[in-house]
């Protein structure tokens, strides 16, 4: 048996615990202790670590305030939470967009070097050299925010393709669309090659 990303075999589903907390405010917590901390790592790839305390305070604000509203047919809160988060990072655009083309500005280190605390070198923990990581930023900050939610919420945040066009409340196909077309820009800026390692989904042919 799997559980849920941030609930442990066994535990309430996130939809239970969202019910509860309908007669019983205090239960919301519960949601907080699983996904605050992933909701503030998103945050804080795209926004940097201040504005990121903010942003994940607010999504879980917005949560509790229209918890009556959630569709307690979804056992994961994820989609539903970061659909709030990138919402809010919206209202951040130029702030992001200025973050990654400082970025983007940052001088090369030689491959090999893993310097802590930039952006785009811990894209997915798996981006292995500032040098690329650099012209990474420089492609992201190019993309139409519509697009940049697509890839990050894929890449980043770890969600399927039903589950951002949950988020998003975008068809499927269009979650599809804009992820190539994301994908495609970033491979141009890159030579051809994909640091971001997206999450491919089995039944997404």
């Amino acid at each position: 048996m799997t559980a849920e990303p941030g609930v442990r075999v066994g535990q309430d589903s996130d939809a239970s615990v969202v019910a509860r907390s309908w007669d019983e405010p205090e239960a919301f917590a519960v949601l907080f202790d699983r996904h605050a901390d992933s909701v503030y790592r998103y945050a804080a790839r795209r926004l940097g670590a201040e504005a990121a305390e903010d942003v994940m305070a607010e999504t879980f604000t917005t949560a509790f305030q229209v918890r009556f509203r959630y569709d307690t047919a979804l056992a994961s809160a994820r989609p539903w939470l970061f659909g709030i988060t990138t919402n809010l990072i919206g209202r951040h655009k130029r702030a992001e967009a200025r973050r990654l083309k400082a970025l983007g500005q940052l001088p090369s280190s030689p491959p090999g070097d893993q310097a802590d605390g930039t952006l785009a070198d811990r894209v997915v923990d798996r981006v292995s050299a500032q040098a690329v990581s650099c012209e990474l930023a420089r492609a992201l900050s190019r993309l139409p925010a519509r697009h940049r939610d697509v890839l990050l919420l894929v890449a980043w945040a770890d969600l399927g393709y039903e589950e951002v066009a949950r988020a998003l409340g975008v068809p499927v196909g269009t979650v599809r669309s804009r992820l190539h077309r994301a994908r495609r820009k970033v491979r141009e800026a890159l030579g051809g090659s994909d640091p971001t390692t997206l999450r491919e989904e089995s039944d997404d042919e």
